[in-house]
């Protein structure tokens, strides 16, 4: 019952620390009526550097915003690579909440192998120009049409189910009753983040429960003013409707299926003679394009039962949902995005594994 109580307090402080992070993008991309995503294509390392910049942006938004504009032939394929390898889907901000530091580590590694990457992909492959017709809106992402004059705004049952929701979760991260149990990964030397050393650490648990909370707050101003469109369509039917119960299911399941497994078999002793063959693994499972099988990675990396290097290949392999819209408009493209993204993904894991 300890070990049941504790998973499900861990997996509600993991889920609704993304989905409030993804609520604040949402509102920060409609706000600028998509003008964030928008950049100058002068040149072509220009392209790549600006696909790679998208795709380090949590969730699906910047790899839509970069699908289409390759798909408008506004960026080259290199950049489009280069947006697949620095992206890391919702798993980003599962990563964001559970370790934060080594989060912030592995998204500049990722950033700057994606530069790499894209322009050499730039300089050896030369795609034939494709037909591509007009890529529409995907329904999960940041198009939206601002209301002229003063938006309709009521508080329905949505609303209200989400102020009352995101206002209980505040209370409880301020309170401290979310915080990790940090017994359960005791063996693993990931959390050392969140140990006191004397010092001031920005990256703290405690720091970081309390940063959220303010977020949590800024969200919760959100639901209160935007208007009716903004709450149903983005926050209710994209957001908590969509992506909370899976990111929930995900993390509730994968934390009791390993914390299950930690108590009756030596998973991490058998995982740590097979770091090779993980990381095989890991790269055949980044190509589904669909967040959901990469939170496994996530989780045994965060309990410190597979190494960087794992971690690593999976995060540079899989690319969330972002390229679903790209199987769409054109299957030889995310063909040949997918078969680099993995090659790149085996060299730097091997390499990796070789070095640390």
């Amino acid at each position: 019952m300890h070990l049941f109580l504790d998973i499900l307090r861990n997996s509600i402080l993991i889920t609704g620390l993304v989905v409030v992070m993804m609520m604040i993008i949402e509102s920060l991309n409609i706000e600028s009526k998509g003008l964030i995503f928008k950049g100058l294509q002068k040149t072509r390392i220009g392209q790549v550097v600006i696909g790679a910049l998208l795709g380090s942006i949590p969730g699906c938004m910047g790899g839509f915003a970069t699908v289409s504009l390759y798909t408008h032939r506004l960026f080259s394929f290199g950049a489009l690579v280069a947006m697949m390898i620095a992206s890391s889907g919702d798993e980003s901000f599962v990563m964001l909440a559970m370790f934060p530091e080594q989060a912030l580590i592995l998204f500049a590694i990722l950033f700057v192998i994606a530069i790499i990457a894209g322009i050499a992909v730039d300089l050896v492959y030369k795609p034939k120009a494709e037909p591509y017709h007009n890529l529409p809106e995907h329904p999960d992402c940041i198009h939206h049409e601002h209301e002229k004059g003063s938006p309709a705004r009521h508080f329905g049952w949505k609303r209200i189910l989400m102020l009352v929701g995101l206002a209980v979760f505040i209370v409880a991260l301020a309170s401290g009753n979310l915080g990790h149990d940090h017994g359960a990964h005791a063996h693993s030397g990931h959390c050392d983040c969140h140990h006191d050393h004397g010092g001031i650490n920005l990256l703290d648990e405690q720091w970081m429960n309390v940063l959220f909370a303010g977020l949590s707050v800024l969200v919760l101003l959100v639901i209160v003013f935007a208007s009716d469109h903004f709450v149903d369509e983005h926050l209710w039917d994209h957001i908590v409707k969509k992506h909370l119960p899976v990111i929930f299911a995900w993390t509730f399941g994968v934390l009791l299926v390993l914390g299950i497994a930690l108590q009756y078999i030596e998973i991490d002793k058998w995982i740590s003679d097979n770091t090779a063959l993980m990381i095989l693994l890991a790269t055949l499972v980044g190509i589904i394009p669909e967040s959901g099988p990469h939170l496994v990675f996530v989780t045994l990396f965060a309990a410190g039962v597979i190494p960087f290097p794992v971690l690593l290949a999976s995060s540079i392999s899989q690319d969330g949902h972002a390229s679903i819209p790209l199987l769409a408009e054109s299957k030889k493209s995310f063909l040949w995005a997918k078969i680099i993204n993995c090659i790149v993904a085996l060299i730097a894991g091997y390499g990796a594994m070789l070095i640390m």
